[in-house]
């Protein structure tokens, strides 16, 4: 019996299941839900709805070309295929195509995903994505192999050991930056920056993640938030009272404002991600997330504290800034708790559901959107900066990458949401910071703080902002930066396993 009979068979089976009802509590999978949901509506002779015809007809039309292109492919191609193979084919272009995110996981993937979660793979340290076959780097992860190298945002991972991926699914790619730990790996990286391709050795190692890092900058506490892990808000309080203790320790001083670094912060958890906004937000609303299925729709205010008393706030993002991250930055720009600096964040928008399949595996699947306080989709568009600050002179917004240039990536809504408005609150010096570097500006160097540019910017504005003595100089300052002194770190937390609901190696 050829696969296309065998379909056509279990299309009965199915039919006979939907109108005895008993089948579809047993045998859920085989049914279509939508022919179930058109079941259930017909009158009382049994007569379907006027479209139910059609539409079963163009089913079994498509299900029976399915059947006919497997036939052709298995008996066909040069060599022997199984139909395994053709049918997981199949099932992942089904998923994989519905948007970047979405995806299915067979019973060895899953089990890879939780043995990542636990550390046991040697990797690299990226947060990846495909896209219309490559594999592109959406953030390196700090303290990491990848990081250490240079790599950046945006970067396209052409080559693994001099063998090209560009037949590979991300899976495939994935699976062969993983090894053990020790092992090196050449990855070729195109950077369409410069549009120049170039080689990193690096070394695999068990990625350990610096969840939150915070310093003193004069009276300025600054804290960085790596990835949005399990215990991320717990660790960010805590480095947060070890800012204040130290301002303290000079006398009549306390912290004068906070940077909240989410730069090249993917995203995680959402539970965290409310956490840490409740943490600066008061009261109302904090994020709302909505879907195809009206009761499944949810939103998430303010407890009524704020940890810092309603000291000055700049958040620091940019392109590699993605989910979580943009659900804080957005409620603290909706709120007007915070002002946003840098460059427009990663634009992912989009809410995942782990859907086990009995012992089969799992879907990764689409399910929702998240929204802004003030209703604002964060789907392709990301968000914004208050105050548009580049890192580096030869940034180039051209080559930035962002969610809205992946291929089927889910549409942002249907366009009668809230537009966002430029804000109206900002102090008047907003209008004399530098958008890029000048032009001596030295080369970025992540352990020395004084290299970077946003940061900088961001330090001088709250200064400014606080309207101490020195404002008026600070001000001056943002129109003609100049290199302060080394910064001292205050705190930081505990090394956390990678967080593996998404893809690192």
């Amino acid at each position: 019996m050829n696969f296309r009979t065998g379909l056509m068979l279990g299309l009965a089976c199915s039919a006979m299941g939907v109108a005895s009802g008993a089948f579809m509590a047993s045998r859920p999978a085989l049914i279509p839900p939508a022919w179930a949901q058109e079941a259930a509506h017909k009158d009382s002779n049994g007569t379907p709805a006027s479209n139910t015809d059609s539409n079963n007809a163009e089913t079994v039309r498509m299900l029976t070309l399915l059947g006919t292109v497997m036939d052709i492919a298995h008996s066909e191609y040069v060599s022997p295929l199984p139909n395994k193979k053709l049918i997981r084919n199949a099932i992942d272009g089904m998923i994989s195509n519905l948007d970047p995110h979405s995806s299915f996981m067979d019973a060895q993937q899953l089990k890879d995903m939780q043995d990542e979660m636990a550390g046991q793979f040697g990797g690299l340290g990226l947060q990846v994505q495909g896209e219309a076959g490559h594999v592109r780097v959406v953030s390196p992860i700090d303290g990491t192999p990848a990081a250490r190298a240079g790599i950046q945002s945006g970067d396209v991972i052409t080559m693994v050991d001099n063998k090209s991926i560009a037949d590979l699914t991300l899976d495939q790619a994935v699976r062969k930056m993983r090894g053990k730990p020790g092992t090196q790996i050449i990855l070729t990286i195109l950077r369409p920056k410069t549009g120049k391709q170039q080689n990193y050795t690096l070394t695999r190692e068990i990625i350990h993640v610096q969840i939150v890092r915070s310093a003193m900058y004069g009276q300025t506490g600054y804290i960085r938030l790596s990835e949005f892990d399990d215990s991320l808000e717990k660790e960010m309080r805590k480095a947060y009272n070890k800012l204040v203790q130290s301002a303290a320790k000079t006398p009549g001083k306390t912290l004068n404002g906070l940077v909240l670094d989410l730069r090249s912060d993917p995203g995680g958890k959402l539970d965290q991600a409310i956490a840490v906004a409740r943490d600066f937000i008061k009261e109302g609303e904090i994020v709302s997330i909505r879907g195809r299925h009206p009761e499944g729709n949810q939103h998430w205010d303010g407890v009524g504290k704020d940890i810092t008393h309603g000291l000055p706030i700049i958040v620091l993002t940019n392109a590699g800034s993605a989910s979580a991250s943009e659900i804080v930055a957005g409620a603290l720009k909706d709120h007007r708790r915070g002002i946003i600096m840098g460059d427009r964040t990663f634009g992912k928008g989009s809410v995942q559901t782990i859907i086990p399949i009995a012992d089969q595996g799992a879907i990764r699947l689409t399910t929702a959107r998240y929204y802004t306080p003030s209703g604002r989709s964060i789907q392709g568009l990301g968000i914004t900066p208050d105050v548009p600050v580049l890192a580096s002179r030869d940034d180039d917004t051209l080559f930035t990458y962002h969610e809205a240039d992946l291929a089927h990536t889910i549409t942002n809504t249907d366009g009668k949401l809230p537009k966002e408005t430029p804000r109206t609150d900002l102090p008047a010096f907003t209008k004399t910071v530098e958008r890029l570097p000048p032009a001596k500006w030295p080369a970025f160097d992540p352990m020395k703080p004084e290299t970077d540019f946003q940061l900088q910017q961001a330090l001088h504005f709250i200064n400014a902002q606080a309207g101490g003595a020195d404002a008026a100089h600070e001000a001056a300052l943002l129109a003609h930066p100049q290199l302060p002194p080394q910064a001292h770190e205050t705190a930081s937390t505990e090394s956390k396993d990678d967080n593996a609901a998404k893809a690192k190696k």
